[in-house]
């Protein structure tokens, strides 16, 4: 953290009362000397520091910064999103993500933090942390931010294969972060899990940087159409878990029919069979084989 964004972090924090300076020092990763430093300079600014033996520092009592003026809905969803992204993201960014929840709690009024804080009691979005791959994500993070391609392991349905693309975004959906890059080798973008990406490597300047227009899969050169059918009572437990290629659902009497635009059955095959006998293959046949061939295989095996 630069030194000058340290002091507003500390001008904030010690707004909530008498702080040690050894706390200060563990909360910012610097040393104690680093901190009595700071005291210093924000006194020098100005800033109204008060330094007791035993006690710490605070601010003098009436010293604030002007009031964010944000409604109680504004400033909820605001802490929510911040709490997402302290799960959701690597190590650093949520960090970051501390930092702005702390800056914002310390800039809204009194009334109006009490309220936040009784509603955040009640209302949270929790998201896994994502420790497995968080190296990748942080290393496409730079790779797409400062213009340079990536090389990689790739793990597919179809076998392991070896990557070099050009990063282009990051989305993520359905709670899997997914990668929009440029393949090299077959000329055109694609989309890649990232818990499925392994040794990722920075390459060279990128060639393709701009990010392509959002597209249906449908429109990624995925030909394949697979529909399939549940059973009306399995409606809401499908819905629980959508896939990636799906791009239309239909509910009736029948049952509740999904729709979805793959480039082989292999994209779709293990979702498909986690699925057992409550899925029904409308079309393509060769899926509903490949389903038939799975069966005879595992049946087979427990003999």
């Amino acid at each position: 953290m630069k030194r000058a964004d340290r002091l507003m972090a500390l001008v904030l924090h010690l707004r909530h009362g008498w702080v040690q300076a050894e706390t200060l020092a563990r909360e910012y990763g610097v040393s104690v000397r680093t901190i009595y430093r700071d005291m210093q300079g924000l006194s020098e600014a100005g800033v109204p520091v008060l330094g007791e033996a035993g006690r710490g520092y605070r601010l003098m009592d009436g010293y604030f910064l002007p009031p964010l003026h944000l409604t109680l809905e504004e400033a909820v969803m605001v802490s929510l999103g911040l709490g997402a992204v302290r799960g959701a993201f690597d190590a650093e960014y949520a960090a970051a993500a501390e930092q702005a929840a702390r800056k914002l709690d310390a800039a809204l009024p009194d009334g109006r933090r009490a309220e936040v804080r009784r509603l955040l009691e009640r209302v949270q979005l929790i998201e896994s942390e994502e420790a497995g791959y968080a190296p990748t994500l942080r290393g496409l993070r730079g790779a797409i931010l400062t213009g340079r391609s990536v090389r990689f392991r790739y793990h597919a349905p179809g076998g392991v294969s070896e990557r070099h693309a050009d990063p282009l975004s990051l989305v993520r959906m359905n709670g899997v972060w997914m990668l929009s890059a440029h393949d090299h080798a077959r000329g055109e973008p694609r989309t890649f899990r990232l818990d499925r990406i392994e040794n990722l490597t920075p390459g060279e300047a990128a060639i393709h940087l701009a990010p392509p227009a959002a597209r249906s899969p449908g429109e990624e050169r995925r030909a394949l159409r697979v529909r399939l059918r549940f059973a009306p009572q399995m409606e809401r437990w499908v819905r629980e878990r959508p896939n990636y290629y799906q791009v239309d659902e239909t509910s009736g009497p029948d049952g509740y029919e999904l729709s979805f635009q793959v480039r082989g059955v292999a994209d779709l095959l293990p979702w498909v069979l986690s699925w057992g006998a409550a899925v029904q293959v409308l079309e393509p046949p060769e899926l509903a084989e490949r389903l038939r061939e799975e069966a005879r295989r595992r049946l087979a095996d427990s003999s």
